[in-house]
């Protein structure tokens, strides 16, 4: 059943990145705002998360409160790519530059596709925390917080009660 479970979710974060690449731009970085919201990041969509997305947005695509008093920023990095179009290492560094535009010590990098080890190296060794969700992780994380996604079914194992029969 576990098996099968797997594969209902494997299947399920297929569809989710299918329909996600076949969406237009603004909404996959609405996405990403409303998951980091579900996630427990600021408080609600009026007042701790937005969308930036537009020409002229400095290279940053959202902004979301890391906590409800809006203390501390997060700024995100959002890039529907298809499958295969990883991002590379310069990608990171133009991110890093948008952070340091806005004087920001954290950002957010989300793609649909993966990124080249190189853009991994990088990040990791930049000054500023970028963390790195790949479609795969996006998926997943979408299930979690059924962002895009509901129960259909519950099903309930039973098993003998042993401590009933004592």
């Amino acid at each position: 059943m576990r098996a099968a479970h797997a594969q209902i979710e494997a299947a399920l974060a297929q569809e989710l990145l299918d329909r996600i690449r076949a969406s237009p731009p603004a909404f996959f970085e609405q996405l990403i705002v409303t998951l980091l919201l579900s996630m427990g990041y600021g408080g609600s969509t009026a007042d701790a998360g937005r969308a930036l997305g537009r020409s002229g947005d400095d290279g940053v695509d959202g902004v979301i409160d890391q906590d409800a008093l809006g203390l501390d920023r997060v700024y995100v990095q959002a890039k529907r790519y298809a499958e295969g179009n990883n991002i590379g290492a310069g990608a990171i560094r133009d991110f890093f530059g948008s952070l340091d535009r806005h004087r920001a010590n954290k950002g957010l990098f989300v793609t649909t596709s993966t990124f080249s080890s190189s853009a991994r190296e990088t990040a990791e060794f930049l000054s500023k925390r970028i963390v790195l969700i790949d479609g795969t992780q996006l998926a997943k994380l979408m299930i979690r917080h059924s962002v895009g996604c509901r129960v259909e079914e519950t099903l309930y194992i039973k098993k003998v009660d042993e401590d009933f029969f004592e």
